[in-house]
């Protein structure tokens, strides 16, 4: 178990408690750190390539199998459409829990790097700017400084449209394929 594995599974016990506060899990994209709610990560996990679905979307990059559940995989930097890069040791997979009307899904988000826990209070965050129609910024909760770093907050529930991945979260195997048939 890493040493940033370990503070989620602190923070996340902490949070169970009532002592929630604001706690984020950050993480690198393109030079940039995001962050996202501790409580909405399940796992974070190694980079190991997806099993590619037709039709979808080109930031899905297919599904993994974790543990008997098949998982849609979101590449983030093409989601946020910056330039791809290659793979590394440092890319990771954050699993995580999304909510979107009735239904929790779980979805893998692929990243270039974990960066590190922050407990954050609700006077630290600033919502986004108004940047027009021009800038989707749905998806932003807001923005921290944190050590004389601007970090960007995310709202892991807005990160995904269903509606364009398709039905295969928490699927079995079985159901994913015959997604896969019917296109």
């Amino acid at each position: 178990m890493t040493a940033v594995q370990a503070t989620v599974e602190e923070f996340s016990q902490g949070a169970e408690s009532g002592n929630a506060g604001g706690q984020y899990l950050t993480f690198m994209l393109a030079g940039e750190e995001y962050g996202i709610e501790i409580l909405k990560v399940q796992e974070i996990k190694g980079w190991s390539s997806a099993t590619p679905i037709p039709n979808t979307p080109e930031h899905v990059l297919g599904v993994l199998n974790l543990r008997g559940a098949v998982v849609p995989i979101v590449d983030l930097r093409k989601r946020f459409e910056l330039e791809s890069i290659e793979y590394c040791e440092t890319t990771v997979v954050i699993v995580v829990k999304m909510q979107q009307s009735d239904q929790e899904r779980t979805v893998g988000l692929v990243v270039d790097a974990v960066a590190d826990v922050y407990r954050l209070e609700s006077s630290d965050i600033q919502p986004p700017p108004d940047m027009g129609t021009a800038v989707h910024t749905e998806f932003v909760r807001g923005l921290a400084t944190v050590n004389e770093k601007m970090v960007i907050l995310l709202d892991v529930n807005h990160l995904i449209d269903f509606e364009t991945v398709g039905p295969v979260g928490e699927n079995s195997a079985e159901q994913c394929a015959a997604q896969a048939a019917d296109h």
